[in-house]
């Protein structure tokens, strides 16, 4: 009884026959409350000091660490028909072997002779060319032929020049010969003529001298008509040169003209050999892909078209096949705020689905079936699910991970930071601050110091 109103009813009652109040009134359950509440206190206190592992918990799934390894769609080049399948689902496959056939679909690939026809277009373009080569090779030489005629005519205009340009030069001479006899023959008759008229000299002397002016005028007036028909000649020797030059560039441009259009098809032929061979090519590469091949060793997965006779387009998805050599990975997503607390190389504990396992979250030590890895990459950029992709490369110097874990399965990991104590950490979480953050360098620091 705790006797706490003033009425007290403690001596009317006989204890001795209530022996659960005799034993209430003893005050021994306070004493054993008492102790048990102080031993309570005294384990809290001591949990309080114990450590604690700092860490981040996430969820993701499990991949493989590398691009190449990933499972990978397997799709069609080209459009066609679905003929025969070589394989099923599940079934093993090394890189080249054939998984399925397709026929064509469309019409101007339907000819069955289609290289054979588009190799003999090809010999008729390179006979094309090669005539145009020809072609170009006999007006080339025609070219040169006229060079050479013109050459031959030049040199003979200039040597008819140049005999012309002498006769001018002699008859010039010739003609001031002619002129300075003139000249002499005129004042020997005006002097014969002063001395027939002063009766020094007979009349027949006089008509002797006029005779003899008379002709050499003539022959003054002959050797320059020659001069003048010397340099007539000279000038048409010159007109000659330019007619000869004219007429051979005229033949010359028209030889060059027709070879430029020679030339000009001969490209075009050329050309259009380039585009017959790529076709070719293109044809022999088709031809290739009617039989889709495996480009990797692994297993068909799933098949995206079943059936025969089922169309596909041109870069549909047909099946899906996954590597049979991988290293696995885990892919895990941590909140923003958590992002400058990871690092690369960080220790990882892992608990896989389907793998039974004992965790406990502040001590990584006494946990069971959670496995060790390491931060592999962190992405650089946040995802849709607004956080940032962490991928995890398994640890496995301790223990290997499971040999029967596929990709794709799920996995929760902690992600470990520093050890504080639990008193520290229901601080740290009521307050809501993150977790300590120090680097790997400045936790051997910090661990050196102490």
């Amino acid at each position: 009884m705790l006797n706490i109103s003033k009425n007290k009813i403690s001596k009317k009652i006989l204890e001795k026959r209530y022996s659960t109040v005799e034993m209430v009134e003893a005050k021994i359950s306070s004493e054993v409350l008492r102790r048990g509440i102080y031993a309570i206190l005294i384990c809290g206190l001591v949990t309080l000091l114990l450590p604690w592992t700092q860490n981040i918990r996430s969820n993701g799934y499990v991949s493989v660490l590398k691009p190449n390894q990933k499972p990978q769609t397997i799709n069609s080049i080209i459009g066609g028909r679905i003929e025969k399948w070589y394989t099923k689902e599940g079934d093993y496959v090394k890189a080249g072997d054939t998984i399925l056939q397709i026929s064509e679909i469309m019409d101007k690939y339907f000819d069955t002779d289609l290289l054979k026809r588009t190799k003999e277009q090809i010999e008729f373009k390179k006979q094309s060319v090669k005539t145009y080569s020809n072609k170009i090779s006999v007006q080339e030489r025609q070219i040169s032929s006229l060079n050479n005629q013109l050459n031959q005519k030049l040199n003979q205009a200039s040597n008819k020049l140049i005999q012309a340009a002498l006769k001018v030069q002699i008859d010039s001479n010739a003609y001031v010969a002619a002129g300075t006899d003139n000249e002499i023959a005129i004042v020997q008759l005006k002097r014969t003529d002063s001395l027939y008229k002063s009766g020094l000299k007979s009349l027949t002397d006089f008509e002797k001298k006029k005779l003899n002016q008379q002709k050499v005028k003539a022959k003054f007036l002959a050797f320059k008509n020659k001069w003048l028909t010397a340099q007539n000649n000279m000038m048409n020797s010159k007109i000659e040169i330019e007619q000869i030059k004219s007429k051979f560039n005229l033949d010359l441009n028209e030889l060059q003209s027709k070879m430029l259009s020679t030339v000009s098809q001969k490209l075009d032929t050329e050309n259009s050999l380039i585009k017959l061979e790529n076709q070719y090519v293109n044809y022999q590469i088709r031809n290739g892909f009617y039989f889709i091949t495996a480009p990797i060793n692994g297993y068909i997965t799933k098949t995206k078209v079943n059936g025969i006779g089922e169309t596909i387009k041109a870069g549909q998805q047909i099946l899906t096949m996954m590597p049979n050599e991988y290293q696995m990975a885990v892919e895990t997503y941590i909140d923003p705020i958590d992002l400058p607390l990871v690092s690369k190389n960080e220790n990882v504990r892992i608990q896989f689905d389907g793998w039974p396992a004992i965790v406990f979250s502040g001590w990584p030590n006494a946990s069971h079936g959670t496995y060790d890895g390491k931060i592999y990459a962190i992405d650089q950029f946040i995802s849709s699910n607004g956080k940032y992709r962490v991928l995890i490369a398994p640890d496995t110097t301790k223990y290997a991970w499971p040999k029967a874990l596929r990709v794709g399965a799920g996995a929760s990991s902690m992600i470990l930071l520093n050890d504080v104590s639990i008193f520290y950490e229901l601080w740290r979480n009521i307050n809501g601050f993150p977790p300590d953050f120090y680097s790997t360098a400045e936790q051997k620091e910090l661990k050196n110091k102490k």
